[in-house]
């Protein structure tokens, strides 16, 4: 008990610490306000969609606002703080986990920890950073996978079903659920989801929950546009509108680079039958597609990368040297993409040529390769 007290003790002071450092250089945890906005709005049943936000719409499903009215409650700096601390811990839970459901697993726990940590770090930063709630929806995930090898599939679709609600990607599940679980968990995803879409009508009335819905819609297609261009999307939709300008051909170059990804990625599901645990890779492959196939792919959301990279750790030593060299170059270009890493001529080079999207494709095909050998 006591040794668990000082490593509360520990925890707390260095996310104090950490808290004061980002509060030193920012005005304000940004995505956060966000949600705490539309928490704040859902109290009243406003209108959460509004295009005045600009940059900071809000993107989500209404349901996800009425889970952050407690926030809105509470003054921004003590709400703020708060919510640190609990991205703080959920980035510790979401690793934790991570090794906890690793099947089959070679190295040591503090070994795999701590070099996934150092592998990953840039994004679970700036997943603090900003305030976000990838990691979250990583840990729905990750219970989703417990709930699936205890045979429980019932669980496992309604949390799949949470997920989505914290962020819509979380759809790309859905194959593993049907391949996986099972029928019954399929049917208890769509079961939660209706509800979960249902729910919010409470507030709004039926018609204004439906308007709700297609302001949604409307919010997150108009955004997208935009945000291809910026240099922290690393989607198949940034990547081409980046090289070749915002058009058709770019964006049919990439449906079909995420048409091919999602091929391979099935492909590696269907090989399932291969190896005894096989949700854990099916799960972790297709969390690292998210921010490839999303057109909204920001950099820190290969932060839901974590369960893969911590398997290619855990596999490592055991692979080909060509094996070897192609997972070094994608966390090269995937966490150490830093501007102080390269400095300017070097950064720029990198980030012009997609670097970061061709590193994600990279992680995608080492995650593949396992399953081709059996081996995850």
């Amino acid at each position: 008990m006591a040794r668990r007290t000082v490593q509360v003790c520990i925890f707390l002071l260095i996310v104090a610490l950490a808290y004061g450092l980002l509060r030193f250089k920012r005005e304000g945890v940004d995505d956060f306000v966000v949600y705490r906005t539309a928490g704040a709005r859902a109290a009243v049943a406003a209108d959460l969609y509004r295009d005045e936000d600009g940059h900071y719409q809000y993107k989500y499903l209404p349901l996800f606002a009425f889970a952050m009215i407690p926030f809105a409650w509470l003054p921004l700096e003590v709400a703020t703080a708060i919510w640190f601390v609990i991205c703080c811990w959920m980035v510790w839970l979401f690793i934790g986990i991570s090794v906890r459901l690793l099947p089959d697993r070679r190295l040591a726990v503090g070994t795999l920890i701590g070099v996934c940590m150092f592998f990953t770090a840039k994004f679970w930063g700036l997943e603090l950073i900003h305030g976000q709630t990838n990691v979250l929806l990583g840990l729905l995930v990750l219970g989703a996978v417990a709930a699936a090898g205890r045979a429980r599939p019932g669980i496992a679709g309604a949390l799949v079903a949470a997920a989505v609600f914290v962020k819509p990607y979380a759809l790309v599940l859905l194959p593993w659920l049907l391949v996986g679980p099972g029928v019954t968990a399929i049917i208890s995803f769509a079961g939660a989801l209706l509800i979960g879409l249902l729910l919010p009508a409470v507030a709004y009335g039926w018609a204004g929950n439906l308007i709700a819905l297609q302001d949604w819609v409307r919010g997150v297609s108009t955004t997208t546009g935009p945000n291809l261009m910026t240099r922290e999307n690393i989607s198949f939709a940034a990547f081409w509108a980046k090289t070749m300008g915002i058009g058709s051909t770019a964006a049919a170059l990439a449906l079909v680079c995420a048409a091919l990804t999602g091929v391979a990625a099935l492909a590696a599901l269907a090989l399932r039958r291969r190896v005894a645990k096989p949700d854990y890779l099916d799960v972790a492959l297709l969390l690292v597609l998210v921010p490839l196939i999303s057109p909204q792919g920001w950099d820190y959301v290969l932060v839901l990368g974590i369960p893969a990279v911590m398997l290619l750790i855990d596999r490592f030593l055991t692979q080909p040297l060509a094996w070897k060299v192609t997972f070094v170059l994608a966390i090269a270009m995937t966490n150490f993409m830093l501007y102080d890493v390269y400095r300017r001529t070097l950064y720029h080079l990198f980030a012009e040529a997609g670097a970061m999207t061709l590193g994600a494709v990279a992680l995608v095909a080492v995650v593949i390769r396992l399953r081709l050998r059996a081996q995850a």
